[in-house]
């Protein structure tokens, strides 16, 4: 085989159409060997000359995409200094853009023999291992472009590939579970419905099966245990898993991209698949460890685990922050990716002990052209000390915000003292992100997500049910803020079904209809139940597939409607925070942009939301326009909304504001399920609310009288010119010259 020294630069395996560069970086190695193999893992060895600034390489004409290739490192082996290089094990190219096979747990995998850590392995992994793929940069995309969604009028839909598309029906075979699943018309169909702008998928990195839960019968279903950041999970893929996934993929993109959807994806940049000490040799271990990830100082045989999976990457280490900013950059331009959702992003501000928001890693996605411009969500905590980071990231961040989804699940059951935080949630969190300079769409709204109850089991559920994890009920939150509106799991009580739907519309109400940013969670609109297990990251099952056959249909109407809603009016999706001034208005001064109510339609003063007991509140949003802009800087209009949000367990009666307000109001929603097409109120009326039910009033505009735009009524609104006037009819011949 024909060797040439190749290039240091860019890292990985880069076909160029005639042949393959391949490049790794390792400080730690005294010699790397590319091992190739071909369609009968028969393995070919090419050792790579001296390095260049620690990156070794070479050039291989011919060799072509679809080629399998993995390293092997030859180095120190010492984990008390920290060091783990084993040229007997078969390492995952960190770069690689595709990956073949899957992990077969073998003895052959650790570095060390079972029963004894601190002993040397020497057998082969090679036979047990994933491969690299070389893959072909070339696709055509169609003259695609991002739809480029602003903030304040993304709606996210946050899902699982395979969850989201294994049962559905009208998918081909082949197709469900896949990348191509999620871009069938059928999907995108219902994401238009419900007003999805964008899909953020749970990852898609290439990630590895736990050997413990194979043990179980049960498998690392969510995918949160990455080993390959630039490559798309193969196992998602419908057609095969050398060079298909990345193509197949792109696709997915394109299609979406077509029909104004963007792709936001969940990286998980944190940790790898490569755990704790006691883990197998499976790439950055064995290619560089101490450069890769954090190592307790006193004995570098242990690694700092702020994420609760093992280990956590050294995100002050100028490689492995190349390797984070690499794979954001390649999603970003090869892939056409439209922003990420940082999986316990606060462990990557360590810089040393504590959080900084001033570490290098914000320092250097805030100067970079390509990531800076893309969507740039937080998950803004970890588990190491001091890691609630909610409101603390800098600008140009959005974040998931947990106080949010805390706050609104209090309100609704029912929880005492809550009405002024909720107060704060509905209309952007002020008190955690304007002090930054960020505007309301910094936090991203949800009530639930991937990690905890769906919505359907947050009203039916005061408990875990996680036995079917296989630890014996012990994993999971309990502390879910959760009510099961009187029964524990299925019933058939019928007021006990008709109170769980209501509260589910609450909840989606108050999200849809909150400034800042809404996030669903794929299935809760069609009532997807978990059966009470809120910690489903290992149920591979149709336990947490989406059953689209028996889904609730009205629900996802009620969703349709709300998104409708919110679109139409940019009342409820501001560019900036309310200023709610004057509290106390003069007579004859302006309304607020917006006025809190209290149930007897008085004006809310700073004493009355210290009421401990207080569960019910009105909100006036005024549609004139004042304070926000749109995006061309033009002041924004729109009509006047009062929104009525009571969680008692009883009716209250609201009365309805002065004429100053509106004159009448007509109502839009009513959660309690009464008609609104007939239902109209006057200014200083009462109106009644159900028990744990929310009510949304327009400002009532009398409908203009029909128009009549028939051809009699043309041509009589036509002043006729008198037979003098007229002008000769033309001759046929002339019709035609005209």
């Amino acid at each position: 085989m024909k060797v040439q020294q190749g290039t240091a630069y860019p890292l990985g395996a880069t076909y160029d159409g005639n042949g393959t560069n391949f490049a790794i970086f390792s400080g730690a190695a005294t010699a790397v060997t590319l091992c190739l193999f071909d369609k009968d893992d028969v393995e070919t060895r090419v050792r790579l000359a001296a390095p260049d600034a620690f990156v070794w390489h070479c050039y291989l004409p011919r060799i072509l995409p679809g080629q399998k290739y993995g390293y092997r490192v030859d180095g120190p082996f010492d984990p008390p200094k920290g060091w783990r290089c084993n040229a007997n094990k078969l390492l995952l190219d960190p770069y690689a853009k595709a990956v073949s096979g899957s992990i077969q747990w073998d003895q052959a995998m650790f570095s060390y023999n079972f029963g004894d850590p601190g002993s040397f392995n020497a057998d082969d992994s090679a036979p047990f291992m994933v491969k690299g793929v070389v893959t072909s940069p070339f696709f055509d995309w169609q003259g695609d472009q991002p739809p480029n969604v602003p903030y304040h009028r993304t709606v996210i839909y946050e899902a699982h590939v395979k969850g989201l598309t294994q049962l559905h029906p009208q998918i081909p075979l082949a197709e469900r579970g896949t990348y191509a699943g999620v871009a069938h018309p059928a999907v995108i169909g219902h994401l238009h419905k419900i007003g999805v702008t964008a899909i953020e998928l749970m990852p898609v990195h290439q990630f590895v099966q736990d050997f413990h839960l194979l043990q179980k019968g049960l498998t690392n279903y969510w995918g949160y245990n990455s080993i390959g950041f630039l490559a798309p999970h193969n196992a998602y893929n419908s057609t095969g898993d050398v060079g298909q996934q990345v193509q197949e993929f792109k696709a997915m993109v394109r299609t979406l991209h077509a029909a104004g959807i963007e792709v936001i994806l969940d990286v998980v940049y944190n940790h790898t698949a490569e755990g704790n000490h006691m883990v197998p040799t499976l790439a950055l271990k064995g290619i560089d460890n101490e450069a890769y990830y954090r190592l307790v100082e006193h004995d570098k045989q242990y690694y700092l685990d702020y994420t609760g999976t093992g280990n956590t990457l050294n995100a002050r280490s100028p490689h492995s922050m190349q390797l984070i900013m690499d794979s954001l950059r390649y999603w970003t331009t090869e892939m056409h990716v439209d922003g990420f959702r940082f999986d316990l992003a606060a462990s990557l501000a360590r810089e040393f002990y504590e959080v900084d928001r001033l570490a290098s890693f914000f320092e250097i996605i805030q100067q970079d052209p390509v990531i800076s411009q893309v969507k740039l969500i937080a998950e803004p905590w970890d588990v190491g000390p001091g890691g609630y980071q909610v409101g603390n990231f800098p600008p140009l961040w959005t974040e998931w915000n947990g106080r949010y989804r805390d706050t609104v699940r209090d309100f609704w059951r029912g929880h005492p003292s809550t009405l002024g935080e909720f107060a704060s949630r509905l209309t952007g969190s002020a008190d955690l992100y304007e002090h930054s300079g960020r505007r309301p769409f910094a936090s991203i709204n949800f009530v639930t997500a991937h990690d905890g109850f769906t919505l359907a089991d947050l009203v039916s559920h005061n408990e875990k049910h996680n036995e079917a994890n296989g630890e014996d009920n012990r994993d999971g939150e309990s502390y879910n803020r959760s009510w099961n509106c009187g029964v524990e799991g299925t019933t058939t009580d019928r007021k006990v079904q008709v109170l769980r739907a209501r509260q589910q519309r609450n909840f989606l109400t108050t999200l849809l209809l909150s400034q800042g940013v809404p996030m669903l969670l794929h299935g809760d609109e069609l009532g997807r139940t978990q059966q009470g297990n809120n910690n489903a990251y290992c149920q591979d099952s149709e336990l947490t597939w989406l059953h689209w056959e028996d889904p609730d249909w009205p629900l996802a109407e009620f969703v349709a409607a709300l998104a409708g809603l919110r679109l139409a009016h940019p009342i409820f999706r501001r560019n900036r925070f309310f200023s709610g001034r004057p509290v106390r208005r003069e007579l004859g001064q302006k309304l607020p942009d917006i006025v809190w109510l209290n149930l007897d339609g008085s004006v809310m003063l700073p004493e009355d939301w210290d009421v401990d007991l207080a569960r019910a509140i009105g909100v006036f949003y005024n549609g004139g326009g004042i304070g926000d802009y749109d995006d061309l800087g033009i002041p924004i209009t729109d009509v006047n909304f009062l929104v009525v949000f009571n969680s008692n367990d009883s009716a209250v009666t609201f009365t309805l504001p002065p004429a100053e307000y509106a004159d009448r109001w007509e109502q839009v929603i009513d959660t309690a399920g009464r008609r609104t097409d007939l239902r109209i109120f006057e200014a200083d009326g009462t109106m009644a609310l159900a028990p744990k039910s929310v009510v949304v009033l327009r400002a009532h505009t009398p409908p203009a009288e029909d128009e009549d735009y028939s051809a009699e009524a043309s041509l009589a609104a036509t002043p006729r010119k008198t037979s003098e006037q007229q002008a000769p009819m033309p001759t046929a011949a002339q019709s035609v010259e005209s």
